[in-house]
């Protein structure tokens, strides 16, 4: 991808932590190969891939999984887009993942992974322990998440389900207003809610609902992040029933409450400008 390394967070020999920053808009493709195995995972903008016929787009609730030895098109369709890249070893991605077939290369990144992926960033734990456990503990969840395997073919997605998903998923990510609801949102789709519901499934192996949470999360965190004094303001501002509701949802995703939360954040030092 066109990038250029801003800082490496930690080295290791088993893996590197490495903070990029996309150098200019590339809308147009271009071919890339991979060299080893890599998580992506965005801190700011989107980028595409383009594999075997298939396109799709990786954003702040999903991560980038490459493989070695396969080939990729690349696209940056906005400006200013920052990521991270951790690369792990052969040794230590064959430890994880053994000889589990990967099958999914844009993978679902629940809450938690997010909250890490802050963290690691921000605090920069010592490497030879705590960021280690929390890095292992981040790429097992990608390297679970990456394997259809285990999934019946009448359940695995088509490239019909690909496009529904996609589309949702710009448009809860976007705050269109057909989003603030299932039906709504199908109808802005042109197809039945059980439609659009279980191809969502199939493509992300998380539901709708789930998914428009945990996008609601990654806004919750920001404003956390940038010191929000009240938390009633924010569940109305993104369309929570009240508070009550915002901390329930952040519970389940985070295992915290909102107000734990921004101490969290506090205590390890992240800010704004530090994580975007």
């Amino acid at each position: 991808m066109h990038q250029a390394k801003d800082a490496v967070i930690a080295s290791d020999p088993d893996f590197s932590v490495e903070k990029f920053s996309c150098l200019d808009d590339h809308t147009g493709w271009f071919e890339g190969y991979q060299h080893a195995y890599q998580i992506v995972l965005v801190r700011k903008g989107i980028f595409r891939v383009r594999s075997c016929g298939a396109i799709f787009e990786v954003d702040r609730t999903t991560c980038y999984l490459g493989v070695p030895g396969e080939p990729r098109q690349y696209a940056h369709p906005v400006s200013g887009e920052l990521s991270t890249v951790i690369t792990v070893s052969p040794r230590l991605w064959r430890s994880m993942a053994g000889d589990t077939p990967i099958s999914r290369y844009r993978v679902y990144a629940d809450a938690r992974i997010e909250l890490t992926h802050r963290a690691i960033l921000a605090a920069r734990p010592d490497p030879g322990y705590a960021l280690t456990e929390r890095l292992l503990g981040l790429l097992g969840g990608v390297v679970s998440g990456a394997s259809t395997r285990a999934l019946p073919v009448h359940v695995r997605p088509t490239p019909t389900d690909r496009a529904l998903a996609e589309n949702a998923r710009a448009a809860i990510m976007a705050d269109h207003p057909a989003a603030s609801r299932l039906s709504s949102l199908a109808a802005l789709l042109d197809c039945s809610p059980y439609r659009l519901s279980r191809a969502f499934s199939r493509e992300l192996g998380v539901s709708l609902t789930h998914y428009r949470n945990r996008v609601r999360i990654t806004r919750a965190l920001d404003r956390l992040e940038a010191g929000e004094p009240s938390l009633a303001a924010l569940a109305a501002d993104l369309g929570f029933a009240d508070q009550a509701h915002l901390t329930r949802t952040v519970r389940d995703h985070l295992d915290h409450t909102p107000s734990t939360l921004r101490r969290l954040l506090a205590a390890h030092g992240l800010s704004a400008a530090e994580s975007g």
